[in-house]
């Protein structure tokens, strides 16, 4: 059977592959499994839950909240907020265990649950598989005085906000921002802790519904927020996903700034203010061959791990680093919190901007993006992605053809059924013709 948790939690159709019975069993077993390891040792334990607009988060969140409650955790009900202010408050408010229930740049009849330790950090792949071990075993509960009790708890996003505002390094006075929300997690709380840091703010996808998330809107759909940039003449466009954990950017001119991008923006600046432990960026295999030049050119060094923030911040956590992040937009620095963060990243984006009083697309220039394509293969057995002769045969004929002018990843998604086939290469059509080749090759052989 394959692992019910994968990069990023427990993720699937809501009420079909993610139920409220599921939901409920792993809160209940979650609290089992921290209690038997120590964690609730001495105290008495308690859980913060938030989740994102989506309708099936309002059953998913009662499911989550009865399970916890009935294993003995005090629970605070967070309401709609972003992924990384549960892992702030997880920190902040001292709870043994954070949970949000999001399926972030999914579509809407997705939903996902997300687990946060005391600290405010992930839990670790062990600690997920005892969960999963754990899942529908007969058990008995507290009963009495010993059962958790609820309460809500939504004017917490005020030390969230206050958060972020106490990292910036000066204001955002003279900005004018269009901030895309995807219809999610960040449709209050962006807009308005950019307007607090001093820019003005014209906000677009933050009219949730809880059916309307990611729906042409937010950091995988970023049309609309080009056509915003231009119309509102705004110095730079934010995009969030719908749970807020990422962020790219657009220019004044309606140039996609990735998170590639943003990190050689970020870095350099850190650099220069003596914040980045051992001149050292932190990213995956899916950052552009462009990126790692311009560090080097730089003169700083990037350690490069496997695709997923967590692995990022194992790394970062392992080596003494405080600045890392994927290409995707999930940045995470260290130094004021655990997790990536969306409006965390984008605000200290626009701080640069205003500090330096340089446009974006001039900061941006720190890197030049080598041509990327990928191509997403979906409904494939992605299980057999590493094992295929066919597929690592063909994998070896491109790698042949490029040489030491670009590379190839073929990557199994840790989130849906599919694979993900990237090409870099010096020209466009290059790395497009060898990843359409290779994408046929997924579909026949796997």
């Amino acid at each position: 059977m394959s692992r019910l948790f994968g990069t990023d939690g427990v993720r699937g159709v809501a009420n079909r592959d993610l139920t409220a019975r599921l939901a409920l069993d792993l809160s209940v077993a979650a609290a089992r499994v921290l209690g038997e390891a120590g964690a609730f040792e001495g105290h008495r334990p308690v859980a913060v839950v938030g989740r994102d607009p989506r309708a099936s988060g309002e059953f998913l969140e009662a499911a989550v909240v009865a399970g916890l409650a009935s294993a003995g955790v005090d629970v605070l009900r967070l309401g709609v907020l972003p992924t990384p202010a549960v892992a702030y408050l997880t920190q902040s408010l001292g709870a043994d265990l954070g949970v949000m229930l999001s399926a972030s740049h999914n579509p809407a009849p997705d939903n996902g649950i997300k687990f946060f330790g005391r600290g405010g950090h992930k839990l670790a792949d062990q600690i997920e598989d005892q969960i999963e071990a754990h899942l529908g075993e007969e058990w008995s509960g507290p009963t009495g005085s010993g059962v958790g009790r609820v309460r809500d708890a939504q004017g917490e996003v005020e030390s969230y906000i206050a958060h972020l505002l106490s990292t910036l390094p000066c204001s955002l006075d003279g900005l004018r921002v269009v901030v895309d929300c995807a219809h999610g997690a960040a449709s209050g709380v962006s807009p308005e802790a950019m307007r607090r840091a001093g820019a003005s703010v014209v906000a677009i996808g933050a009219s949730p519904d809880g059916l309307n998330i990611n729906d042409g809107y937010g950091s995988t759909h970023l049309d609309a927020l080009r056509r915003a940039v231009i119309e509102h003449g705004a110095d730079v466009g934010i995009a969030h996903d719908g749970d807020a954990d990422r962020c790219l950017a657009v220019t004044a001119t309606g140039e996609a700034i990735d998170g590639d991008q943003i990190m050689a923006i970020l870095a350099v600046e850190l650099r220069e203010a003596g914040r980045l432990p051992g001149d050292t960026v932190v990213a995956t295999v899916m950052s552009n061959l462009g990126f790692k030049i311009a560090m080097r050119e730089e003169g700083l060094n990037v350690v490069e791990t496997t695709v997923g923030d967590r692995y990022v911040l194992e790394a970062m956590k392992s080596g003494g680093y405080a600045f890392g992040g994927e290409q995707s937009g999930h940045v995470i620095m260290l130094d004021h919190a655990t997790t990536g963060d969306g409006l965390l990243t984008g605000l200290h984006l626009l701080a640069t901007v205003a500090g330096r009083g340089r446009p974006l697309d001039e900061l941006a220039k720190v890197m030049t993006r080598l041509p990327q394509v990928l191509v997403n293969v979906k409904n494939v057995d992605k299980s057999r992605a590493k094992t295929s002769a066919e597929l690592k045969a063909a994998v070896e004929t491109a790698e042949a053809e490029l040489g030491d002018t670009g590379r190839v990843l073929i990557r199994p998604s840790g989130t849906e059924p599919m694979v993900r086939v990237m090409v870099e290469a010096t020209y466009e059509e290059q790395a497009r013709a060898l990843a359409e080749r290779l994408a046929e090759v997924v579909r026949s052989a796997l």
